[in-house]
């Protein structure tokens, strides 16, 4: 259950203000049917973060714990550090797909946009911490759902009231914490 709280609010914080969360809105504004917006949204995060927790249930099977540590932990202070950089989104990325409709364009554009995300790296780290590949997955698809979900029916409005820096500098903080655990825990859970 741990493994899934932590998933949960870790890509929460993380989604707040990344491209992907602005490609929620730019979908939004430019389709305005949330159902199948949503839908699409949740489709892809399944299929990518499902992949993503695969690659780190992987290298939690071939790495060795003592290197394991490292590795997350140097990797959670890395994913500290990439919070405090803002995202952009290109607006191209949902007019080449537009041909497909709504859901296939969300599912497509969303998928694609996660592609080396900070969400879908700290996927594989936190699948390869926990060694709880269901739990992981279901922690950071709800965590993506969270965040993404009211911005496409609320859009806007939801965007200017959250302080986007303030939640980065939390999200960085959670990062760093995680990755000092890590490095300096003798017994780190999910790595025995």
């Amino acid at each position: 259950m741990e493994a899934f709280l932590v998933s949960t609010g870790i890509v929460a914080l993380a989604e707040m203000g990344d491209k992907t969360q602005l490609l929620s809105l730019v979908l939004a504004a430019r389709f305005r049917k949330p159902w199948p917006i949503v839908l699409g949204i949740f489709v892809a995060t399944m299929v990518n973060h499902g992949l993503a927790g695969a690659v780190g249930a992987w290298v939690n099977a071939f790495i060795g714990p003592d290197v394991m540590r490292w590795i997350l932990g140097l990797s959670f202070i890395a994913m500290a550090v990439w919070m405090l950089i803002p995202d952009k989104l290109e607006d191209e990325a949902v007019k080449s797909f537009s041909r497909w409709g709504v859901f296939g364009t969300t599912v497509v554009a969303f998928f694609l946009a996660e592609m080396g995300d900070k969400t879908q790296i700290a996927t594989v780290m936190l699948a390869a911490q926990y060694n709880a590949y269901l739990w992981v997955v279901l922690g950071t698809t709800l965590g993506m759902m969270l965040a993404n979900a009211p911005v496409v029916w609320l859009g806007d409005k939801l965007v200017k009231k959250v302080p986007i820096r303030l939640v980065h500098v939390i999200s960085a903080v959670i990062f760093l914490v995680l990755g000092l655990v890590a490095l300096f825990a003798q017994s780190v859970p999910g790595l025995a």
